[in-house]
Order: structure tokens, then sequence, then C-alpha cells
């Protein structure tokens, strides 16, 4: 049997052939490596994208809420100014006003309030000696009596303050200048003789005593202390700014 021999072109192909198939595998391996390589970069890159598109969200809703509170500060200081503003145009508005004076109290008042005008003055009639000596307000028994003007008490009491019966009991005040007040036929007499009192001071309490057909002021004003120097007391008191 004779030995086998193979041609050395043959050998030379077939190991041609097993190194090409090597290389081609070398090859594949580094396409897929590649491959994989490639696909995590573009995950990597995403990410990223994906963070600074956040980061950017972030801070235009900073800026937005950054410029909200300005606007808000803003707003704020503008209605703070007007207001501002607005008080000190009252304030001017009430400098420019003249200062209105002080109303002054009454120097003289009537003495007694919610009346009726009865018997008036130098009125003719058998209740008098003569005439009527002053001006009579009808009113209810114990209706406050009230100083006419600013005064001192001169006299003071029953027997018509020394006046006589017939005024029952009385007060009479001295105004100064010449001028008294005289108040009878009261109830109750609460001031003194020597006392000092103001216009519209209660001095007394109505009444029906003396020479009374009915409970009621008899009011006169005098230019001295006693009876016999009565003058029109309605008159006087028009003068004196009083109104009936």
């Amino acid at each position: 049997m004779s030995q086998r021999v193979t041609p050395r072109s043959f050998l030379t192909s077939h190991l041609r052939t097993r190194a090409a198939v090597l290389a081609a595998g070398m090859g594949v391996t580094a396409v897929v490596g590649a491959g994989i390589a490639a696909a995590a970069d573009t995950t990597a890159a995403a990410g990223n994208t994906a963070k600074a598109v956040q980061a950017q969200a972030n801070a235009q809703a900073k800026a937005a809420e950054a410029k909200t509170v300005e606007a808000k500060k803003a707003t704020e200081a503008k209605k703070t100014a007007e207001a501002k503003k607005a008080t000190e145009v009252k304030k001017a508005e009430k400098a420019k006003k003249p200062a209105q004076p002080a109303k002054k109290k009454a120097s003289w008042v009537d003495p007694v309030e919610q009346y009726t005008i009865s018997a008036t003055y130098a009125q003719a009639g058998g209740m008098w000696q003569s005439a009527h000596s002053g001006q009579d307000f009808a009113v209810p028994n114990g209706t406050k009596v009230m100083a006419t003007h600013g005064g001192t008490v001169v006299k003071a009491g029953g027997n018509g303050a020394g006046d006589g019966p017939a005024y029952g009991n009385a007060v009479v005040i001295n105004h100064g200048n010449g001028a008294y007040s005289q108040y009878a036929h009261l109830s109750q007499v609460n001031v003194q003789p020597g006392q000092v009192v103001k216009a519209g001071q209660k001095i007394a309490l109505s009444g029906n005593t003396g020479n009374s057909s009915g409970p009621h002021l008899h009011f006169e004003i005098r230019t001295g202390a006693n009876y016999g120097s009565a003058i029109d007391p309605v008159k006087f008191l028009r003068g004196k700014g009083v109104q009936f």
C-alpha cells in the first residue's frame, strides 16, 4: 500500500481559508462591541438632556416666582404711596379751611323751658293792685327755674323775699349794670343771698304760692332789687338775643 501525499498547494489554501474565517469572526465581535458602546453613549446623552431640560424648567419657575413677588411688592408700594398722598391732600385741604370759632353759650336765657306765655307785662286785671308787673310763664308745678343771666342772689325766700306775700316764695338776682331779675310763686327755693350763679343754673322750682291762680312762674326784670322798679321783661330779653 502506498503512502498518501497531500499536495502543498492544498495545505496553503486551507490555511488561508481558516485564517479568513478567524478574521471574519473577530470582525463580527468588534462590530457588536462597537454597537453596544454606541447604545450606551446614546442612553447617557438622553439622560443628560432630560436633566438639562428639568434644570431649565426649574430655573424658569424660580424666575417667574421672583417676578410675581416683585410685582406684588410694586403694587403694595404703589397703594401705600397713593394712600399717603390722599392723606396729605386731606390734611392740606383741612389746613386751608379757616378754624371755626367755638360757639359761645348764650349770655341770657329763658328762665324756664317748654312754657306757655300767659299774663303779660302791664296787663290790667283784678289780680293786681294796678297793672301786672312782670311776665307769666305757665308751666307745671315743680318745673326747673333757671337764672336768666349770671349774677349774685340778693334776695331769696318766703314773703316774696321781702316784696310781700303776694309773690309767695321768690328770688331776686343782681346781674350788674342796673339789671335785676325776679322769680316768684315758687314751690322751692334752691339758692341763698350772696350766692353767685351762672346763666341757665337751676335756682328754684316753679309753683303756685302767694297770689296765684294756678301753677306758673312770675318773672320780672327790674332796675333795682325791690318791688316797683320793674320794666318790660320780654322787650329787655329780646334785646339780649332771647327769643320768645
